[in-house]
């Protein structure tokens, strides 16, 4: 892949990003709610043209708006990027009367979506989903339970993911989440992805405090109807809407991480500049410039992958699940190294209550667990480096017997391509 580089529109437009973010939507931010929807902050969004572009971009833009509005404020970083996760299964996949129904809302910011995945037994391993979708006539009943669901129990809308053959999810299989889902593993068949509004009956939430007081929440379906004309995509296939929607938001994850990392880098400078400690500036103390150097470092680094994975994703490259997945491992924990590092540069001040750091200490945890936890990043690029290699050994081991290779063709894998 070529040397990356923004051109100077883009750098243009992530510095008015970075002022719109401080300057109109941080002050809406801090009125909201702590752990609920700040449907203001949404509004405000819509009527900016951020959701509109949200829904018209490739992963890059997706990237350069995340990173520059967790500069200057990553509540609405976090709103938008909810607001994406939620309804772009419906962009992938819903039906026309879905999206005329619900897509103008939800870019307008008067609709709020949320994205129900996780449950209390399957997190990491997504395809062991046990939320069952049971025949009923020309439909479905929902039964189970959802948990760790953004803008949970506030949403307007659900994309809900339910097994609507439970022989599928009996059956041994794996489910990380690399891919597409073209190469369905067992344990990912036989889940539907339903477009459900939050006011059918016997659908009810409960919020969940959290570190980082977010609006999650916890989801109780009993006997909740959906039909067919509730269904995203097709049946029994709806693991792979949910694949799609997550390889496109996990390199910016990553970008949100750089953003934070971004932040406390740059307050780490401004302090150690300034503030004077054995004589001098703090910043003339060579394990502190050290400190800063590395920082510095990590974050760029952190920043060019998650650039090259999204790039990638963009050019439809054959490797995006190794490049997102290690742009999301190396630039989560990078974050929480620099706003760590941050927090320790600038002492007991940056503990306190409503310092900037405080808040970012705070926010940087939970990205190193969501939309695939660190440990699942390792096993991901693990996998995709070792079946790599492996295809590569068996071409060479079919040219060895004289026979041509076949072309495109992958070694099987037991796990989400």
């Amino acid at each position: 892949m070529p040397v990356f580089s923004l051109d100077p529109e883009q750098n243009d437009w992530c510095a008015r990003l970075r002022t719109l973010a401080a300057e109109r939507l941080r002050p809406i931010a801090e009125k909201g709610e702590p752990g609920a929807v700040n449907r203001p902050l949404i509004g405000a969004l819509g009527e900016l043209g951020l959701l509109e572009r949200l829904f018209g971009t490739g992963a890059l833009e997706l990237c350069l708006l995340r990173e520059s509005l967790a500069q200057g404020c990553t509540e609405a970083e976090t709103a938008l990027a909810l607001q994406g996760l939620g309804a772009y299964p419906l962009v992938l996949a819903g039906t026309g009367g879905q999206r005329a129904r619900w897509l103008p809302e939800v870019r307008a910011g008067r609709a709020v979506a949320a994205f129900a995945l996780s449950e209390p037994g399957a997190g990491s391993d997504a395809a062991a989903l046990a939320l069952r979708a049971v025949p009923d006539g020309e439909g479905w009943l929902l039964t189970g339970e959802k948990r760790w669901i953004s803008n949970a129990p506030d949403a307007d809308f659900y994309t809900v993911f339910a097994r609507t053959d439970t022989a599928a999810g009996n059956r041994t299989g794996t489910g990380t989440g690399t891919g597409d889902g073209a190469g369905e593993g067992t344990g990912a068949r036989g889940v539907t992805a339903f477009l459900v509004p939050a006011d059918r009956p016997g659908l009810t939430g409960t919020p969940i405090e959290m570190l980082s007081p977010h609006p999650i929440g916890a989801l109780a379906f009993d006997s909740v109807p959906v039909t067919g004309d509730d269904v995203l995509g097709e049946v029994d296939h709806g693991f792979r809407v949910a694949m799609r929607t997550l390889n496109l938001f996990r390199p910016s994850v990553g970008a949100f991480a750089v953003g934070m990392a971004q932040a406390a880098l740059d307050a780490a400078l401004e302090h150690t500049a300034e503030r004077r400690a054995f004589g001098g500036p703090l910043s003339q103390l060579q394990s502190v410039a050290h400190q800063i150097a590395e920082m510095a470092t990590r974050t760029e680094a952190a920043r060019l992958l998650v650039y090259a994975a999204a790039t990638a994703y963009d050019t439809g490259a054959p490797d995006v699940p190794r490049r997102s997945a290690m742009a999301k491992l190396f630039a989560t924990e990078t974050a929480q190294y620099v706003v760590d590092a941050a927090v320790q540069l600038h002492g007991a001040r940056a503990l306190q209550r409503g310092h900037p750091l405080e808040h970012l200490y705070r926010e940087v945890r939970a990205p190193r667990i969501y939309e695939g936890a660190t440990e699942v990043q390792r096993t991901i690029i693990a996998r995709e480096l070792y079946g790599s290699s492996r295809g590569v050994r068996e071409r060479g081991q079919e040219r060895e017997r004289g026979q041509e290779p076949e072309r495109g063709r992958e070694p099987e894998r037991g796990w989400e391509r």
